[in-house]
């Protein structure tokens, strides 16, 4: 990859993309970084599944798990680079000349990243019942990969609340009031909750498993 080539979470290596990453330039950042904290769980559900026998319908169900987080894998990159174009727009509208144009242009771009977040968040939500399915019934000895999953799950969901929050936010710089917004984004809004909630279920699951995954922990 050249200097000239931007970092993609799909095309460049992890070297290049963290070093991406840790330039102040916000693309990609904090979103783009929900989104392969999310294929990171996805992988890691993946790769138990793939470790783990199941009997009559479990198999079943245990084969739409393993289906499901390695197509997510996957998605999760895309969607990590489209939060990171999303992120480039909300950054430039930014840096236009305040009026009109900069305040419709922060508007937009603000709607536009809530979007690309929330979508992120939803399929976040999406993927916890099948990683707590595999705390109860995937392979023993892979229970600490099944924590780490919670983990990086936990952390793609509370930046997905984050980054959709913190947006719905600035679209009061143009004088809107938060209630104004919510009004406006009812759907965005909603999903806010949701994702709180969701924090809620996998430090509800996490702990039902830690002590497995962990058990100095109890000495």
């Amino acid at each position: 990859m050249t200097n000239s080539e931007p970092a993609t979470t799909q095309h460049s290596t992890v070297e290049d993309w963290t070093a991406a990453l840790a330039e102040s330039s916000g693309s990609p950042g904090g979103g783009a970084g929900t989104g392969v904290m999310l294929s990171i769980a996805a992988a890691l559900t993946s790769m138990v599944a793939g470790y783990t026998e199941a009997e009559g319908h479990q198999r079943d169900e245990l084969s739409a798990i393993h289906a499901r987080a390695h197509e997510l894998r996957e998605a999760a990159l895309r969607l990590a680079d489209e939060d990171a174009s999303a992120s480039n727009a909300f950054g430039a509208a930014f840096r236009l000349d305040p009026g009109p144009e900069r305040e419709e242009a922060i508007h937009q771009a603000s709607v536009d990243a809530a979007k690309a977040s929330a979508v992120l968040g939803e399929r976040a939500i999406d993927a916890i019942e099948d990683l707590g399915w595999l705390a109860s019934h995937g392979n023993p000895a892979l229970v600490a990969d099944v924590v780490v999953g919670f983990g990086a799950l936990r952390a793609a969901i509370a930046g997905a609340r984050t980054n959709v929050s913190f947006d719905l936010a600035s679209l009061t710089s143009a004088g809107t009031s938060l209630e104004e917004v919510r009004e406006q984004q009812p759907g965005l809004w909603t999903t806010v909750g949701r994702l709180s909630d969701a924090l809620e279920r996998i430090d509800q699951l996490t702990a039902g498993v830690d002590t497995k995954a962990a058990p100095t922990e109890a000495v």
